[in-house]
């Protein structure tokens, strides 16, 4: 993705107190070396990148723990930083702020199968622990397709392609350690598979995107690897048919283990990225996980509906290498997009609505991109009402841009009053403050009530989620 330019790198402002305290903490894993700096500038979304005063590496929850201590007392802000992957402005610091990298952090500490969990340091990846868990018969089902840490998953409250049958972040998290603002380090959650013991501690910090501490460890909730799992693809005229089959599914109870839809725009920047060599329509791919017999009946069921809904081309792929495939092509549908357009930027949002309202949102949505001529492909995690759009926009066209933007808006206006969410997974950060006003009203009070007793200072990632 190529990025916004970085500002010249200023002198490190970091008072002179706490940057002698922190380098004795750290040593040379506190940096202002420009480089260092503007790496830790931006995410992937279209905020103006800001340089850190300087970041810093810790390797231990004991080193957050203090380098936090003594970054409250000097007033200083801190922003965790994991893959970098966000899209809302989550991890860009303010100028005299320090940016937190908890890649070094990256250690598997606990893996139980016969309880079905395991226990993580915040720096973990997504594939990492894949590539761990996988020779284990072992599964853990948030893929929200980039590589990002678990810490940055955390805080985004992410999903995924599974999410229709394993659910979210907040569904897969059992207990966390975190390191408040002031150094004091909590354990939230249990073990056990239920408790009424107390406020639920761990889904407050699970989305908070890193406003009310930092999420050092994590316990995560597994799955077993399925025995069997089927993919499958179905073409559609309309999008709206595409979307009336998943609804058909789920209600007659066909355990869809993901459900995703791409629309023809989309489709096309597959046959151009990755050679998918498929018809240009609205399609669904879908997997189903269970026993050979049982995902063999799921796929049938599934088949008969597409039927009724003016579905074609119905094609089941069983081995693993088929599947793959298919699953690579929805993972590369951001690289995929931009083939439709060489040299442009992708501005991507996310909206989500109950499923009874998702064909009319999508039907308004792509008649929004019509009336104001923008290429925008969509994707979505059709059996939870979650949809994508990628708005492409030429980086030096202020026009554009600002008609990519003004979509952005309108698309989250317009699922909140259908009664959804201006973010299903991409988070808050500083694209959507606005909009978490519009869907909350009062109760964003309430969140800052929680921010100050928390953070009362304002060091962690401050501006973002509620504003300045």
């Amino acid at each position: 993705m190529t990025r916004s330019r970085t500002p010249a790198p200023p002198a490190a402002v970091l008072p002179a107190p706490l940057e002698r305290r922190l380098a004795a903490l750290l040593g040379r894993r506190l940096s202002t070396a420009p480089s260092v700096r503007e790496h830790h500038a931006r995410g992937e979304g279209w905020d103006r990148p800001t340089l850190p005063a300087a970041v810093a590496f810790p390797e231990s929850e004991a080193e957050v723990a203090a380098l936090l201590a003594a970054c409250n007392e000097a007033g200083v802000p801190v922003v965790p930083f994991g893959a970098g992957s966000s899209l809302e402005g989550h991890v860009v610091p303010p100028a005299n702020g320090i940016s937190l990298d908890l890649r070094r952090m990256n250690a598997i500490l606990e893996v139980s199968a016969e309880d079905l969990d395991c226990r993580v340091q915040a720096g973990v990846t997504r594939l990492q622990l894949e590539r761990f868990l996988g020779p284990r018969g072992l599964l853990f089902p948030v893929d929200p397709g980039a590589d990002a840490t678990i810490g940055g998953m955390i805080a985004t409250g992410a999903s995924g392609t599974m999410t229709v049958r394993y659910g979210t972040m907040r569904d897969n998290v059992l207990g966390l350690r975190v390191a408040l603002a002031d150094g004091t380090v909590i354990r939230t959650g249990s073990r056990a598979r239920k408790s009424s013991a107390g406020y639920d501690l761990t889904r407050l910090f699970v989305g908070s995107e890193g406003t009310l501490g930092v999420v050092t460890e994590a316990r995560l909730r597994l799955r077993g690897v399925p025995e069997a799992i089927l993919a499958a693809t179905c073409h559609f005229a309309s999008i709206e048919a595409a979307v009336d089959t998943v609804v058909e599914a789920i209600l007659i109870g066909v355990p869809l283990a993901r459900s995703e839809l791409v629309d023809e725009v989309q489709m096309h920047g597959f046959n151009l990225h990755s050679g998918l060599g498929a018809p240009e329509r609205p399609t669904l791919f879908l997997e189903f996980h269970g026993t050979p017999a049982s995902v063999t009946e799921q796929s049938r069921q599934l088949r008969e509906i597409c039927l009724r809904n003016g579905g074609s081309g119905y094609a089941s792929a069983v081995r693993a290498e088929e599947r793959a495939r298919l699953w690579r092509a929805r993972h590369d549908a951001y690289f995929a997009a931009l083939a439709l357009a060489p040299g442009r930027r992708g501005m991507v949002t996310d909206a989500c609505v109950p499923l009874s309202r998702l064909s009319e949102c999508l039907r308004e949505t792509r008649a929004d991109i019509r009336r104001h001529g923008l290429l925008a492909p969509i994707v979505g995690h059709v059996g939870d009402g979650n949809f994508h759009c990628v708005v492409l926009c030429d980086p030096g066209d202020r026009e554009q841009i600002a008609a990519g933007r003004a979509f952005v808006e309108r698309l989250a206006e317009r699922a909140i009053a259908m009664a959804g969410t201006c973010t299903g997974e991409h988070g808050v950060g500083t694209g959507k403050v606005a909009f978490l006003h519009r869907e909350h009203g009062r109760a964003v009070e309430l969140m800052r009530a929680i921010k100050a007793t928390l953070d009362p200072r304002g060091i962690l990632n401050p501006g973002k989620v509620l504003g300045d």
